[in-house]
């Protein structure tokens, strides 16, 4: 396995319209694609309390390819997206990661 950890960081105020979004819709999106989340977190103590991380968690970067390319031009992430965002953009910036467990993880 490999994780990607994605951190989102939220135009000020907009955190709570990501979350909705994530519980709403793109979970559900998500889960029609087979993309399987391995957990989500908000900031409680650091640079800003206006970002999101989660991770995903994949077989391999081929896999990761195929999953996330489906999900990014699906017509009904793509209307979720579009009505999230009525109301102004959430997201300012979005960082990406690949992680690979170590032999003495506990996770694998």
């Amino acid at each position: 396995m490999i994780y990607e950890m994605r951190v989102y960081i939220c135009v000020p105020g907009r955190l709570p319209a990501l979350l909705s979004r994530f519980q709403t819709y793109t979970l559900k999106i998500w889960e029609k694609h087979g993309i399987q989340q391995a957990g989500f977190w908000t900031t409680l103590v650091g640079e800003s309390n206006q970002q999101l991380t989660y991770l995903l968690a994949w077989e391999n970067l081929a896999e990761r390819e195929t999953k996330w390319t489906a999900f990014a031009s699906d017509p009904e992430w793509l209307a979720a997206r579009a009505e999230t965002e009525k109301d102004g953009q959430i997201v300012h910036n979005v960082a990406s990661q690949f992680l690979a467990p170590t032999a003495f993880s506990s996770v694998k």
